[in-house]
């Protein structure tokens, strides 16, 4: 039997092609998804990487080749096939790795109605399945194959998420887009059309091979760009989409980055406009000034782990109307539960272009702290770290800890996380407190004991 551990992650599939696997596999993990999902239907899309198009339909004949009619959106972005997902009522892939190097490429996919596909979901009998087919041949197929058709879902996906936000009375804006040579110079043209925008596009040619820069706006080195095109225009802002582009970051007209915080707490105070009293999910390492912002206007915050699957678990159970993490991620209950980073860049600019004011000035009621961002520490004995780290706090007056997710240490005027990466020798910490002197402080204590 084939081993597929390092390829197949907690929540999708991801390697390098044609190494770690290729189209023949691909054919499998769409025979596997058609037989796990039971379905008779499913949708397909991909990236602009230049494996995605032969990996996409190889998947689509594995589907078929078990009975399910495949239908085949093509280029989209990650977002846009969990809106055909939820639209067309369908489990759906999506084929991409994300921000990841050009020779990665993966598959997301959900259950109909973009319900998510993870290890404890579907995704751990799907690897079962395609480990035994690989290694003994796929077994014969259903009596009768099912049809692939094409079918393009890019406008009816921009109508949506424009119905989902008033943007009707914003003044004109100056915009840097960065799609970053990924999906969302794809998407960005249709989805803004007709608003009183001055788009100022960059890297929006679709290359996998991601020229100019990687399409991971999470590591600051990849807003450079951005930002000195911002300050060079005299934008209002500028948005940076993902490779696969479902994260969106944003800098304001100075070209300062906007945390991804103030963007959950201000997308919040929007959603609870139209939602009084509702609940709004938030991960444990968001900054404190979200759940403020949610008491302040009658909402309840609910604080999750870190990772989508958490957090879409929360919104079903909670009946939450949005979800916020620090990477970026924004989920709608409006959008099946899904993240679009799309859909949050829609709230940014009918925010901004609804009053006068810059967007600094704006953001500023919802950036209320001083934080550390996540930084790194390769480490043999993750567990012994953090208890170390715990050790050396035990007995402070007023400190408090919780394990949610890794190890929270909190005070009056500071907290910061320390969790365990699932995937590599790393803890990962996360410090946030009332003045940047504190985050130094408490930064430089604790990796003196976890790198000590």
């Amino acid at each position: 039997m084939s081993d597929l551990s390092q390829i197949v992650k907690a929540y999708d599939v991801r390697g390098v092609v044609p190494d770690q696997w290729d189209e023949p596999l691909a054919e499998i993990f769409g025979a596997a998804f058609a037989t796990v999902t039971g379905a008779s239907a499913v949708v397909v899309g991909h990236d602009m990487r230049p494996s995605s198009p032969g990996l996409s339909r190889a998947f689509a004949r594995g589907a078929a080749s078990r009975g399910a009619d495949v239908t085949e959106i093509g280029l989209c972005s990650t977002d846009e096939l969990y809106f055909a997902s939820g639209h067309l009522d369908l489990p759906g892939a999506m084929f991409t790795a994300s921000h990841n190097p050009a020779r990665y490429n993966g598959i997301k996919m959900c259950r109909a109605g973009a319900a998510p596909v993870g290890q404890d979901t579907g995704l751990a009998d799907i690897r079962a399945l395609a480990e035994q087919w690989s290694a003994g041949g796929l077994p014969p197929g259903a009596p009768t194959a099912g049809t692939i058709t094409s079918r393009d879902v890019l406008h009816d996906y921009a109508g949506f998420l424009r119905s989902l936000v008033d943007l009707s009375g914003i003044r004109p804006l100056k915009v840097v887009v960065d799609a970053g040579n990924g999906m969302g110079g794809h998407t960005v043209p249709t989805v803004l059309d007709g608003l009183p925008l001055d788009l100022v596009p960059m890297y929006f040619e679709l290359d996998g091979t991601f020229p100019n820069h990687e399409a991971n706006p999470l590591d600051p080195k990849n807003l450079v760009d951005l930002q000195a095109k911002v300050r060079e225009t005299g934008a209002d802002l500028g948005l940076a989409f993902d490779g696969d582009a479902d994260r969106c970051f944003a800098v304001d007209e100075r070209g300062e980055p906007v945390s991804p915080s103030a963007v959950t707490a201000l997308v919040a105070a929007r959603e609870l406009a139209r939602n009084p009293g509702a609940v709004i999910i938030h991960n444990l390492i968001t900054s404190r000034s979200v759940p403020e912002v949610v008491a302040e206007h009658g909402g309840t915050a609910v604080r999750t782990r870190v990772g989508h699957s958490f957090i879409k678990q929360q919104m079903a159970a909670t009946g939450a109307v949005f979800g916020g993490e620090h990477s970026a991620h924004y989920y709608f209950r409006d959008f099946w539960n899904a993240d679009t980073g799309m859909l949050a860049a829609l709230h940014l600019l009918a925010a901004l272009g609804g009053q006068q004011g810059p967007l600094s000035a704006l953001v500023a009621a919802y950036d209320r702290y001083a934080s550390s961002g996540e930084i790194n520490s390769t480490v043999a004995d993750q567990a012994g770290r953090t208890a170390a780290v715990r050790a050396a706090f035990e007995g402070q007056e007023g400190v408090t800890f919780d394990e949610l997710d890794g190890l929270t240490v909190a005070a009056a005027d500071w907290w910061f996380n320390l969790r365990a990466s699932n995937t590599e020798p790393l803890l990962r910490l996360n410090v946030e407190a009332s003045d940047a002197a504190t985050v130094s402080r408490l930064r430089d204590q604790v990796l003196a004991v976890v790198r000590g």
